[in-house]
């Protein structure tokens, strides 16, 4: 997927393209981010409680001391710090607090229904109601870079793991904020990024089976 489109318009230009109606995807990805989106066609669409079910990694860039009202590069500022204080070792520390079991608060920008309506479309509206945690595994996390106030990061979770609000996490808990300005799905359960093709190069040989 490319960034600056959705993943239902991703839904869309494969049924174009295949000329088939039953076409869906295995999991949203904002329209910022790029990355695996592993499409469901005709039969396969009934699949997809089993394929939301796999685990996910990511690479991705959190950007300190600045917090957004989308917890991305896409929302408005809401705040600022200063971050002269940092230094790279509490910030690695910080890192490896994650790692593990926790429970995550959902962010109002996500595709979650509330009510019948998808929380984004209620934040859009500047509407927040409340939202219940949900257990999520951080099996890895590892920092690749540091140039503060920058920091690129790659990350395998469990399913329903936001990587946005991961990243506000960490800007909370380093007291100075955060958002994440990249962010790239580079895998989804055995579905990796070097395999996959680029939406615009997609023709029904692109198609394969998949056995559970």
């Amino acid at each position: 997927k490319p960034s600056g489109i959705t993943s239902h318009d991703c839904v869309d230009i494969v049924r174009r393209k295949l000329k088939t109606k039953k076409v869906g995807h295995s999991g949203t990805l904002d329209p910022v981010a790029t990355g695996v989106l592993v499409m469901l066609v005709g039969k396969y669409t009934k699949l997809f409680d089993k394929f939301v079910s796999f685990d996910k990694e990511y690479e991705a860039t959190l950007k300190l001391g600045m917090v957004t009202s989308t917890g991305d590069s896409e929302g408005k500022v809401l705040s600022e710090k200063n971050i002269s204080h940092l230094n790279e070792d509490q910030v690695r520390d910080v890192f490896k607090e994650f790692v593990g079991e926790r429970e995550q608060v959902p962010p109002m920008v996500s595709a979650i229904k509330h009510q019948g309506k998808r929380l984004y479309e209620l934040a859009r509206k500047g509407i927040e109601v409340e939202r219940k945690s949900r257990p999520i595994k951080i099996y890895d996390l590892k920092i690749t870079r540091i140039s503060l106030p920058e920091i690129d990061f790659f990350v395998h979770c469990s399913k329903g793991t936001y990587i946005r609000r991961l990243g506000e996490e960490i800007g909370e808990r380093l007291g100075v904020g955060g958002f994440i300005s990249y962010i790239r799905r580079v895998s989804l359960g055995p579905f990796n990024i070097k395999e996959a093709i680029r939406i615009e190069d997609l023709n029904e040989g692109s198609l394969r089976d998949w056995k559970f």
